[in-house]
């Protein structure tokens, strides 16, 4: 693992705040405004046991939580790479569950194509994926007489013990967790380090998830998503109102990638958590005893913003106080800011 180059850091935060990933997340305040607005109690009737903004809707049920997901993919990547995006809409429905500390029960898809020939790779890479992870397809809707291609794959998990977005506090250490055995699917921001694998290690790789919950060594998390590691933090720091500094040099990467290429990508498995100094050798301990980089990146603060430094430069990356990033928090931390 190589030690980044060092950048222009103001100039990476405009680029990064211009990116795709970025501004997809953004919008996502915007939906959840909208939603609300037509409901009774506004954004508290969207919330089960935890808020909007994680991974999954988690829902009390006996002594654990049932956990529901969805995942769209996006139209351009269904088109170019219908294989790989059949086998994304499930591993990264997967690796929500796993996030939020459960086990995949069974995933369910809604795909829309122009005849059956165009879905067939679709459908190839979806039941590759099912049974490298051993997650179902139990059922779903399909339309193959629609003048485009569109998919999106549900998923239902449980879990015993909670890892969650909101559970982040100050003094915590931010750790990513990521695969590094893997490539780019060129030209796409999509780290690939799933397919080709031993089904076995990816099963057993995510496993580190719910044990680290059940063990009580960690209670947030989020898998990085197409924000990248830096948005992924920050949906993260917005759902907890918190803020962090983050180490851009700390970051785990691969040899040979570009750094900013690397700071968007999406990893098939990557993983941020929020962890008590305590615990932190424990848990870097288990990951690694899997071959897997894992690194302290920030330490997590009051602040409500989101600094990104290396070495001598830094730059504020995002300030809650100013606006949403993904809306999860923002309405609560506007409340607690103006009481």
């Amino acid at each position: 693992m190589s030690r980044a180059n060092a950048i222009d850091v103001k100039r990476l935060v405009e680029r990064l705040r211009a990116s795709r990933g970025f501004q997809h997340k953004t919008d996502i305040a915007g939906v959840v405004a909208s939603l609300a607005s037509r409901l009774p109690r506004g954004t508290d009737d969207l919330a089960q046991a935890v808020g909007v903004g994680d991974a999954c809707a988690a829902i009390r049920d006996g002594d654990g939580y049932l956990l529901f997901a969805i995942e769209g993919m996006v139209t351009d990547f269904v088109a170019a790479m219908p294989w790989f995006a059949g086998y994304s809409s499930v591993m990264v429905n997967v690796s929500d569950i796993y996030a939020m500390g459960g086990r995949p029960l069974a995933v369910v898809d809604a795909l829309w194509s122009d005849g059956i020939d165009s879905a067939d790779q679709v459908l190839a890479g979806m039941a590759a994926a099912s049974v490298a992870y051993r997650v179902p397809v139990v059922g779903g809707h399909t339309n193959t007489r629609s003048a485009t291609s569109q998919l999106a794959v549900s998923i239902v998990g449980r879990a015993q013990a909670l890892l969650s977005s909101f559970h982040a506090r100050p003094g915590d250490r931010l750790l990513m967790a990521v695969d590094l055995r893997g490539r780019f699917e060129d030209p796409h921001p999509f780290w690939n380090a799933s397919v080709g694998s031993p089904a076995e290690r990816l099963r057993a790789d995510l496993e580190l998830l719910p044990s680290l919950a059940e063990d009580g060594l960690c209670d947030a998390a989020k898998d990085i998503s197409m924000a990248g590691t830096l948005g992924t933090a920050l949906m993260l720091l917005e759902c907890s109102k918190v803020g962090a500094r983050i180490d851009l040099d700390a970051i785990p990467r691969p040899d040979g990638v570009d750094f900013e290429r690397w700071l968007s990508a999406f990893p098939s498995y990557g993983f941020l958590l929020s962890v008590r100094e305590a615990n932190v050798e424990q848990v870097v301990a288990r990951f690694a005893a899997r071959s897997l980089a894992c690194a302290e990146i920030g330490i997590v603060d009051v602040s409500h913003e989101v600094v990104l430094h290396q070495r001598d430069e830094s730059a504020l990356l995002w300030d809650f106080r100013d606006g949403a990033f993904i809306g999860a928090g923002t309405v609560a931390l506007a409340r607690d800011l103006a009481s």
